[in-house]
């Protein structure tokens, strides 16, 4: 692509075989908005630029990821979050709505996705350096007045009673229902009751993930 060349696309596909080769060229810095988790909407698109980006902290390759509460909307989001997070990428997320989906490669090449619609979604990609410094001026904006994604997770953190982690910590002790049950004073059935209200409460499929999630959000102390 030459200076200052605009690009519009269709589809993820196209936008792999004709633009992504420049994920290839990072060097500095990878910046990404995003609404959710599913900026590429197919997978094997996402795991062809996955494959094309240079790892993470490669040549001091700096990548931040900016996204909507959308992105923690369960578990294993929120999960993939942590992980992408302890691989040395910079989350946060913004309190406000992000218009556009963007990335942002160097200050450089920037590529920025329309709406949802009918049909195969469209992306702009260009490298008019006034086109990128405007949208990475909007990015840099938002990133300032957004929430690091941890401290943002026990901003979220629901509140529970006495009860409600006394149980938790007879999850943590790892005792059986009958041991649990009997050292809280409670019956079989209201403590099972009790775990499922509070899995519920953490929005967690499992005892192993209502766990997780308690740590995550510092509930465990």
């Amino acid at each position: 692509m030459t200076a200052d060349k605009v690009m519009t696309v269709r589809g993820d596909a196209e936008l792999v075989a004709r633009a992504g080769h420049l994920f290839t060229g990072a060097r500095h810095e990878f910046v990404c908005a995003a609404r959710d988790l599913d900026t590429w909407s197919q997978p094997d698109a996402r795991q062809s630029v996955a494959r094309r980006l240079p790892g993470h902290g490669a040549s001091g390759l700096a990548v931040k990821k900016l996204f909507t509460p959308v992105a923690l909307a369960d578990e294993a989001s929120r999960a993939h979050l942590r992980e992408v997070v302890a691989n040395g990428v910079e989350v946060r997320i913004s309190s406000t709505p992000l218009p556009h989906e963007t990335i942002v490669i160097d200050r450089r090449v920037m590529i920025l996705a329309e709406r949802d619609g009918p049909g195969p979604r469209e992306y702009t990609v260009t490298t008019s350096p006034t086109l990128v410094n405007g949208v990475y001026s909007l990015f840099a904006a938002a990133w300032d007045a957004a929430t690091e994604l941890t401290a943002y997770l026990r901003g979220d953190a629901p509140h529970l009673d006495d009860d409600s982690r006394a149980v938790l910590r007879a999850l943590g002790a790892g005792y059986t229902d009958e041991t649990a049950a009997r050292h809280l004073g409670l019956s079989l059935r209201t403590y099972r009751r009790r775990v499922a209200e509070l899995m519920d409460t953490l929005e967690a499929d499992s005892r192993f993930q209502a766990g997780l999630r308690a740590g995550e959000l510092g509930l465990t102390g």
